[in-house]
């Protein structure tokens, strides 16, 4: 109904998209574009080749969604088409089904792709940035789903924890903690919401080590990113940096006692109508003060946090604070700025709280004492009234 509003008097078309090849003749695993998904409450089952179709009335529009119905074994596909027929692949949902489950009147993608080819189909800009905007506050159906993605992922890190001689044992163990979580995210959701990290020693001061192909070794530290994406394609985005020895030294407590300092001045400042970026400005402040307390900056942690001619602090951190979070691990992101950045908290909103310090093993402004150190923690957040 509120994009219907938004956009009286246009032909609007909500592609679920199609499989994407990843060699010769096997594809990746298919998931539906988020805006669609989040339009039509179908979830993990969606169809590939799925279209949402927005068409202008006098009284708004007519909404239909267009798929390819299931072909039974009176059909030719059914036993021929290695990609859609249900002896390859298994049962497919027919149409009075779909329309029963999701309220919604539904058609054979047949019937949207004839007669159509002479209009001209405006998915812009502003449709993207309209449905980011529509999921900045959850409803309390997304945030139980939230809730849901969040407690299966911390099942997972237990796993991970319980595992970890495991991984120390295998000459490639970040392979295996990557593993230990999938089981979760398989077993018990609809799998990751993306791909973990799993960055042991060095590799956690990579922001974004995936490759996951390195030993963990005692005495590092290993750093996990990992979200459980589950069935209704919400997910959780959470980090923990754990001894794997199961202990800090005194070098890495540190480190590890300054991130979990930015962490709880971000929650502190984290209010209902403060500015989304002041989550980020209280995380800095720590972040700044400590570096220059161990002798890291050329300046003073007050010139560092200058605007202008600061930022000597982000050498070590130089990703933000926060993102929302949701049908997207980094949802809404086509947000306008003034909504999102220079937005205001409101209850409802949900998003991350993700400091870090991250000393390159080559980084030479740094005590050999800090570097190959990395720690970041993440938590996600719900806004509430109070």
């Amino acid at each position: 109904a509120a994009v219907s509003a938004a956009f009286a008097g246009k032909r609007l078309v909500v592609p679920a998209g199609d499989y994407k090849q990843r060699s010769n003749d096997t594809d990746y695993p298919f998931r539906a574009h988020s805006a669609f998904a989040h339009l039509t409450g179908w979830e993990r089952d969606s169809e590939p080749g799925s279209v949402l179709v927005f068409e202008p009335t006098a009284g708004g529009h007519e909404i239909t969604l267009y798929f390819r119905e299931r072909a039974d074994r009176t059909t030719a596909e059914f036993y021929s088409d290695a990609t859609i027929g249900e002896f390859w692949i298994g049962p497919r949902p027919a149409l009075a089904q779909v329309a029963d489950a999701l309220g919604v009147a539904t058609s054979h993608i047949d019937e949207f792709a004839a007669g159509d080819d002479d209009l001209t189909v405006d998915v812009d800009d502003d449709l993207t940035r309209f449905v980011s905007e529509l999921r900045l506050v959850k409803d309390e159906y997304e945030i139980e789903r939230m809730r849901e993605a969040v407690a299966v992922t911390a099942s997972g890190f237990d796993d991970v924890i319980r595992e970890l001689d495991d991984a120390i044992a295998h000459h490639r163990g970040e392979r295996v903690v990557e593993g230990v979580f999938h089981r979760r995210a398989r077993t018990d959701g609809n799998g990751e919401g993306y791909d973990t990290i799993a960055a042991s020693g060095p590799h956690a001061c990579y922001l974004h080590w995936t490759r996951n192909d390195g030993a963990v070794v005692p005495g590092d530290l290993i750093l996990v990113d990992a979200g459980v994406e589950v069935d209704s394609l919400y997910t959780a985005d959470i980090t923990r940096t754990l001894p794997v020895s199961g202990r800090f030294s005194e070098v890495q407590r540190r480190v590890y006692e300054a991130v979990r300092e930015a962490a709880d001045a971000a929650f502190d400042a984290a209010l209902p109508g403060v500015p989304f970026r002041a989550v980020h400005e209280a995380a800095m402040q720590v972040i700044a003060a400590r570096v220059a307390e161990w002798g890291l900056l050329p300046v003073t942690a007050e010139e560092a946090l200058d605007a202008d001619r600061g930022g000597q602090h982000r050498r070590y951190m130089v990703h933000g604070t926060s993102h929302h979070l949701g049908i997207d691990v980094h949802d809404c992101a086509q947000a306008r700025r003034d909504m999102y950045y220079d937005g205001l908290l409101e209850p409802g909103m949900v998003f991350t709280i993700e400091p870090g310090l991250y000393f390159q093993i080559d980084d030479l402004t740094v005590p050999e004492e800090y570097r190959g150190i990395g720690v970041r923690i993440e938590d996600d957040i719900v806004m509430t009234a109070d």
